[in-house]
């Protein structure tokens, strides 16, 4: 290979390397071990007779150490969203993805109109995919009671609505594209990694999350922004997260 050559194989491979990088820095990585999680629930028993939970205290009987695990939860998964966006911006294309606050109305309209075509449905799929055996019960807050749980669930939402929806939308499509990949072949993608990651819910998580990944990826291009994708993914979490705190105490059927 020539010298004048090398620049352009490295530009030819580095979407690719991106790729693989961050997603095995963050949500490809998840998928593997989501994997194995539901390989390790399908061999200990129906799956509508366990129970999945996320959001959980590390030291309860300590509250100010508690916190800081859960605070160190939150910003740790921000970075390869960082490195996302920093590659983005090396190429030119970190304005492309709309990750910014230049339109709130807009961003916020729509977010809540991606959250209800998603939610409501989706809540639906849930208690059948668990009825019908194919779903663990996910408890998805379970953290002490202390002055911070609320606000410490809230960040939980605020940092997988940034990094599921920058990474998977934002990045990858970007990067799909460079790859000459066809828009329906990068949605039906990063689609199967989101269900692949939500695998450790069971079957009903995997299909779910990637109808979600199908109507996102869908709703990214047709409005060419990512943040009101962000502020769908966070609201459904919110009501997830928060929701599941005040009622479950007090249902049976949750």
């Amino acid at each position: 290979m020539t010298l004048d050559a090398a620049p352009v194989a490295l530009e030819r491979f580095r979407p690719r390397t991106e790729v693989l990088l961050v997603l095995g820095l963050s949500l490809g990585q998840s998928a593997v071990y989501s994997i194995l999680s539901i390989i390790k629930a399908l061999t200990q028993g129906p799956l509508n007779q366990q129970t999945t939970t996320i959001n959980n205290s590390v030291t309860p009987e300590r509250p100010w150490l508690d916190l800081a695990y859960q605070v160190a939860g939150i910003a740790f998964p921000l970075i390869p969203v960082g490195l996302a966006l920093y590659l983005l911006w090396q190429t030119g294309d970190r304005d492309r993805i709309g990750f910014d606050l230049r339109r709130p109305g807009f961003d916020v309209a729509r977010g809540f109109f991606a959250a209800a075509i998603i939610g409501i449905p989706g809540l639906a799929f849930y208690f059948a995919a668990r009825e019908f055996g194919f779903n663990t019960n996910v408890s998805p807050a379970n953290l002490a009671q202390n002055w911070w749980t609320i606000p410490v669930l809230a960040g939980y939402a605020v940092m997988n609505g940034v990094l599921e929806e920058v990474v998977m939308l934002g990045f990858l499509f970007v990067r799909f594209e460079q790859l000459k990949l066809r828009p329906w072949t990068g949605i039906l993608i990063s689609a199967v990694i989101r269900g692949s990651y939500h695998l450790y819910q069971g079957f009903g998580g995997f299909v779910g999350n990637v109808v979600m990944g199908v109507v996102f990826g869908y709703l990214y291009r047709r409005w060419g922004r990512v943040m009101p994708l962000v502020v769908a993914h966070t609201i459904l979490d919110l009501f997830s997260f928060i929701g599941y705190a005040l009622i479950a105490p007090y249902v049976d059927w949750f």
